[in-house]
């Protein structure tokens, strides 16, 4: 028994002792500014020990029991150079240390994390990582993500149906099938919300969006073989709130409306924070031709969201998202009454639901970190595609049955994702090199059925798939970054392997060489397109799998050039980009049939191979901040290697569809101490072809399957606001109007009445628009 309080009593004092060697009373405080104003929330730690903080709100901070003798202090902040400051302590001794950081230069120190999933400097990353921030959609009234990336390189997003407007991302002209999107990081972007969910998702809940064209980086699954698009949803800033009203006149015959808010919260320590976004939107039909039926749908959106994150030190981080979106989207005709009594129309309303948690644990002075990730979404749609069927020769039997059986449906979709990643950074006799190590698992369950037509998808798809990734840095001039992904899905009996290869060479101080090799692979299953009901030839069009389908795969090589100038007043530079993509077994639809309503089928299957090709060209100018200019142009070539029949009366074709040749853009934005601000932009779309199928009834519309060449077109937009001289109580006051679509370039030829072709549609998404606003924050 006297062994046991012995054995206890030295416990106790061992305790005390280190206790008292750990409390040296050797503390600092002060504070971090940059430009003279104080920045909250920056990182403050000692290097190679687990003590740090944040600056609070007033920018100021403290660290007690700093060990004895010389010590590292590093201030670290995203948007700002690090810096670190050595400092000799003494026990029982308060010290003064404050910092002054410096602005990165413009875009080159700009941060980005989907490249390697990691935290890194965008010039030093062998993934070009090109980015749009809530600033710039807003200066392009950009309502909705999908408006907001037609202004990136080697992008375009067009719209796909006369009558209820879903949407395609193209990347690099590869169709949106092949383009990842992201949302903050995880893959919860399925087939069904790819149809409409860029348009769904208002800009007012991003903060910024991360773009990677090519399969460069091997963290990414099969889907990424055009690249990768990165909604990352608005994370809280400082204490604030904003509350933006918006009115836009749509070419004299309709109107929108549209009213954000959000409000940001921190608390004194930093530590904790939230943020709320929601958004209200509301459109009338718009009929463009006159002959009652709309070129783009009603619309009401409502959405809402929310971030947190809880930092209980500054090596940990819990971040968690979720937000919400109801949609109702009718278009054709009759606009007011039930669907199924217009002649012609499509309605949707969607509930959507998703979110996802995040818990970070940096260590190694913050170059090696440990993420665990969980996500989810969540779809419920109800949907009516149909057509009233004429009464033939006193016949009615097809028009009294419609009304006994409307083509109603549901769906039900819902996504899961699990995953976890290891980033060690090593330091070798060769360099420095982090590993990133990591393995995820994604379920997707789809289930889409209307039974008047005898349709139905029901499709659950999982995938696991593990990553090694190791960003070398050989020397200062020269970063190798290898990969490899092994995937397991089960729609593949096989597992598949991709290796993925990307090098970064500092030719110069501001020029760089980068060149990347991928491979990758798309399972044999339904994807946004694939799931989407069309009305063709006076009934409606629907996409069938074949019984053969197997998994495509693409073998993928870019490089680019990369040079940009900085100096204290202004930057410019440019990007020359050339891309190459070899699809073996590729996707294709040809019509194959008839059935026995009358209703066109087109069959998905495998071809034989398809080449994508071309170069981008970028260029950028900043003086100041004040006057910034961005510009980018793409020449490229989509064919396959065989004539693809997409009509079974017209000769096969080798060229992609919808896929011009030329695209670009060009924004241009002014600001200066003065209370205006003003922008201009313009997107430019080449020759396509665009494939127009038969109608009938109708003068005007085709009598047989052609295939049109669309003319090239121009869509202009310009925005100014002007910032009320006068505050009241911190409260700023923002007026502002501009146009869109100046010119007018819409599609003047669309088909008329209730058997017209709606996936006859290319141009701009909207005629001239004329708009106004208030912002409040």
């Amino acid at each position: 028994m006297m062994n046991k309080y012995l054995i206890l009593l030295l416990m106790i004092v061992n305790c005390v002792l280190l206790f008292s060697k750990s409390k040296t009373d050797a503390n600092i405080f002060g504070d971090v500014k940059s430009n003279g104003k104080h920045l909250p929330g920056v990182t403050i730690y000692v290097k190679n020990t687990k003590i740090g903080t944040f600056t609070d709100k007033t920018g100021h901070f403290s660290l007690v029991n700093l060990p004895e003798g010389e010590n590292t202090v590093v201030a670290r902040f995203i948007g700002y150079k690090s810096s670190e400051k050595k400092i000799m302590m003494e026990k029982n001794k308060l010290v003064e240390l404050n910092f002054e950081l410096e602005e990165e230069p413009i875009g080159l120190g700009e941060v980005v994390v989907t490249g390697t999933r990691t935290e890194k400097r965008n010039i030093e990353s062998p993934i070009i990582v090109n980015t749009i921030d809530k600033a710039k959609l807003e200066s392009l009234h950009a309502n909705s993500v999908s408006e907001g990336l037609c202004y990136q390189p080697g992008l375009r997003l067009e719209t796909d149906c006369q009558t209820c407007n879903y949407t395609q991302l193209r990347m690099n002209g590869l169709g949106g099938a092949y383009s990842q999107i992201l949302i903050n990081g995880k893959s919860l972007f399925s087939p069904i919300l790819g149809l409409y969910g860029l348009e769904q998702i208002s800009s007012n809940m991003i903060e910024r969006i991360e773009v990677v064209r090519g399969g460069g980086s091997a963290l990414y699954g099969p889907f990424a073989v055009g690249g990768v698009v990165n909604l990352i949803t608005k994370f809280p800033g400082e204490n604030l709130y904003d509350v933006t009203c918006d009115y836009s006149n749509i070419n004299n015959n309709s109107t929108e409306s549209i009213l954000n808010a959000g409000v940001s919260l921190f608390s004194d320590s930093r530590k904790e924070a939230v943020s709320f976004f929601a958004t209200k939107r509301t459109r009338d039909a718009y009929d463009h031709n006159g002959d009652g039926f709309s070129e783009m749908p009603k619309l009401e959106i409502n959405s809402f969201g929310m971030n947190l994150y809880y930092r209980p030190d500054y090596m940990h981080s819990i971040e968690a998202n979720v937000s919400s979106v109801y949609e109702y989207r009718r278009g054709g005709d009759k606009i007011d009454f039930p669907a199924h009594e217009a002649e012609q129309s499509e309605e949707r309303s969607h509930n959507i639901f998703f979110g996802s948690i995040d818990y970070i644990y940096y260590y190694d002075d913050f170059k090696s970190s440990l993420k665990v990730y969980s996500g989810f979404q969540n779809i419920y749609r109800r949907h009516y595609t149909g057509i009233i069927p004429d009464i033939i020769n006193q016949d009615s039997t097809k028009y009294v049955s419609h009304f006994m059986n409307p083509p109603y449906g549901t769906t039900k979709n819902q996504v899961s994702q699990l995953g976890f990643q290891l980033n060690q950074n090593l330091n070798t006799l060769f360099g420095e090199i982090t590993s990133s190590f990591g393995a995820e698992y994604l379920h997707d369950e789809i289930k889409d059925e209307i039974d008047t037509y005898n349709y139905q998808i029901n499709q659950t798809t999982k995938d696991l798939g593990t990553f090694l990734q190791l960003d070398w840095d050989i020397d200062s001039g020269l970063n190798l970054l290898l990969g490899i992904r092994a995937d397991k899905h089960n729609y593949v009996k096989e597992i598949v392997i991709n290796p993925r290869i990307a090098v970064l060479y500092n030719i110069f101080d501001n020029t760089q060489l980068r060149l990347t090799y991928s491979t990758g692979f798309r399972p044999p299953q339904a994807f946004d397109t694939d799931i989407h009901i069309a009305f063709a030839g006076g009934g409606i069009q629907k996409i069938i799998l074949s019984e053969n389908l197997k998994k495509e795969t693409s073998q993928s090589v870019s490089t680019s050039i990369n040079f940009d100038f900085p100096s204290e007043h202004f930057i410019y530079g440019f990007t020359l980009d050339g891309f190459y993509t070899q699809l073996s077994d590729v996707f294709i639809l040809e019509e194959i049939d008839r059935d026995i309503k009358g209703n066109s089928i087109l069959e998905k299957r495998n071809g034989d191979k398809a080449s994508v090709y071309g170069t981008t060209l970028e260029a950028r100018f900043n003086y100041e901040r004040q006057f910034q200019m961005e510009a980018g142009y793409t020449l490229q070539k989509s064919i396959y290697n065989k004539p693809i029949f997409w009509s079974k009366n017209l000769k096969g074709e080798t060229d992609y569809m919808r896929t011009p040749d030329s695209y670009g853009y060009l924004t241009l934005s002014y600001s200066t101490g003065l209370p205006i601000k003003a922008s201009l932009s313009c997107i430019y779309t080449g020759q396509m072809r665009v494939p127009h199928y038969v109608s009938i009834n109708m003068v005007g519309n085709p009598q047989n399957d052609i295939l049109h060449i669309s003319h090239s077109f121009f869509d202009i937009g310009g925005r100014i606001s002007y910032k009320l001289p006068f505050d009241l109580s911190d409260l700023t006051i923002v007026l502002y109007t501009g146009i869109q679509n100046l010119l007018n370039s819409y599609q003047n030829d669309f088909d008329k009445g209730k058997y017209r072709d709606s996936n006859y549609i290319y141009g701009p998404s909207k005629p001239r628009t004329i708009y106004l606003g208030i912002k409040l924050e």
